[in-house]
């Protein structure tokens, strides 16, 4: 539970810092956050706990790192960074868990990598939309100035967009990514789990 709320708060924390840096001629603060690095984690955390223990243990895991997570956030990002954190992390979530609970009996890489795009897919609509949308403005308040400045979509294509959208597809691909490399990790704790004669449910 504190690993989830530790991962959460990162997130929440290096969401709010583009990288500054430019690779082939692209300038990657057009593009990505840090936050899109230690966010997959969470998926990692939840799927474990499913995996081991079951859903019903695998939402209150995400129940109670919602509620650490989103209550250090208030203190740590923005209030409506905070608004969208929560709200996206808790959907996404919820649907990760529902999803690798349907495809569980599949082979083992199945149900972490489905749900985890599924989750992924949710979350930046959710977060993104929530946090930097000018459509979000009226309810929540002001919103980022950079985030809303128009600058080429992904850093290279002529049309101009807000920045939080190339943030979004970027972001959304990293956290494939490091969700597909997140595999090998779940896969050597499975099989650590198998060793020690820790409890799992199929």
């Amino acid at each position: 539970m504190l690993a989830m709320a530790a991962v959460v708060v990162a997130s929440n924390v290096l969401v709010q810092y583009p990288v500054h840096a430019t690779l082939a001629g692209i300038n990657l603060a057009d593009l990505l956050t840090w936050g899109a690095f230690t966010y997959p984690a969470a998926f990692l955390v939840t799927d474990l706990t499913n995996r081991r223990f079951g859903p019903a243990a695998a939402r209150k895991v995400v129940m109670i790192g919602f509620a650490l997570a989103v209550g250090i956030s208030i203190f740590a990002a923005t209030p409506r960074i905070a608004i969208a954190s929560g709200s996206a992390f808790l959907m996404a979530h919820l649907l990760d868990i529902a999803v690798f609970n349907r495809l569980r009996r599949f082979a083992w890489w199945t149900a972490p990598a489905v749900s985890s795009v599924c989750g992924s897919l949710l979350d930046t609509l959710l977060f993104f939309g929530i946090a930097f949308s000018a459509l979000a403005t009226p309810l929540l308040g002001h919103h980022d100035d950079f985030a809303a400045e128009a600058a080429p979509l992904l850093g290279v294509f002529a049309l101009e967009v807000p920045r939080w959208v190339s943030w979004a597809l970027g972001d959304l691909s990293v956290k494939l990514l490091v969700a597909a490399a997140l595999l090998l990790p779940y896969r050597l704790l499975l099989a650590w789990f198998a060793l020690t004669g820790s409890p799992s449910r199929a």
